[in-house]
């Protein structure tokens, strides 16, 4: 009797140190799964970062070189301002004039 305790006893222990060591084996193969893709993540955004760098110089050298003539040149011209101005719509009565503001 005490030898089949003893045997149910190692089964136990040896199957929870087979689930445990699975377990453990699975676990290690997510971490360097996610370190091999965070890397690869890292190279993209090195990558994306230098291309934005490029257009922002790329940016900065094409709006230094906006001016009259190029605009011109690209069929823009120049507009005349008109304004608008409100006429005075004033009543007089007893030397107080009523103005019409905003």
């Amino acid at each position: 009797m005490n030898n089949n305790v003893e045997k149910l006893i190692f089964k136990m222990i040896f199957c929870s140190f087979v689930i445990l060591s699975i377990l453990y084996l699975v676990l290690l193969g997510n971490m360097v799964k996610n370190i091999v893709a965070r890397q690869a993540l890292e190279v993209n955004s090195r990558i994306l970062s230098n291309e934005v760098q490029e257009l922002e110089t790329t940016y900065l050298s094409l709006s230094n070189n906006i001016d009259l003539p190029l605009s011109y040149s690209m069929g823009f011209k120049e507009v005349k301002p008109i304004f608008v101005t409100r006429q005075f719509l004033g009543v007089e009565s007893g030397g107080i004039m009523a103005k019409n503001d905003l």
